[in-house]
């Protein structure tokens, strides 16, 4: 624990318990690691309510993205909630990162307005990385993965009540080989 840690975790604990009965305050705090609270604070008469907010669903996703899209130009073909069934688990801050990053991407491709296109490559580098474009795969191990990643596709689309394929690649990213959204 950093030397100001204790100290700055006890004046809050006194300011706290400064406060009188039925003044009327409510102290309301957040934290992305509830763990790691010290037990002083979530004791009983100070964070003694804990409410967790969970990620946002497929739901709460395509209206984050309706949120953030609506504050750039975009391409009337745009499909939030296309990206927001690829982006499980995505915060609404990563989530206005990807929004962020598509329209870079359009900026730098000389576009006026976000498509697919750049929402799809955003996603991408988030979850993927960048792609790694200076290794060679020879046409043989292209096929072969090609293949392979067409069998998970198949296999995904005849499975009965699984997730629908957004994406099969063969491409090369930094952190994943290949892939089959």
């Amino acid at each position: 624990m950093h030397p100001y840690s204790r100290q700055t975790i006890n004046q809050l604990l006194a300011e706290m318990d400064g406060f009188k009965p039925n003044e009327g305050v409510i102290i309301i705090g957040a934290t992305n690691f509830p763990e790691a609270l010290d037990n002083a604070l979530i004791r009983p008469g100070r964070f003694d309510m804990q409410v967790t907010v969970p990620r946002p669903d497929v739901r709460g996703r395509t209206e984050i993205l309706k949120w953030y899209l609506n504050k750039i130009k975009f391409d009337q073909s745009v499909d939030p909630e296309i990206i927001a069934r690829g982006t499980v688990g995505f915060s609404g801050a990563e989530l206005e990162n990807l929004v962020n990053q598509a329209a870079l991407k359009a900026a730098v491709d000389g576009k006026e307005m976000v498509t697919m296109k750049e929402l799809e490559f955003s996603k991408d580098k988030i979850l993927m990385g960048p792609e790694r474009r200076s290794v060679e795969i020879d046409n043989k191990n292209k096929t072969i993965t090609a293949y392979h990643e067409s069998g998970h596709a198949i296999i995904a689309y005849y499975t009965k009540d699984a997730m629908p394929i957004n994406k099969a690649t063969i491409i090369l990213f930094h952190v994943i080989y290949l892939f089959t959204l």
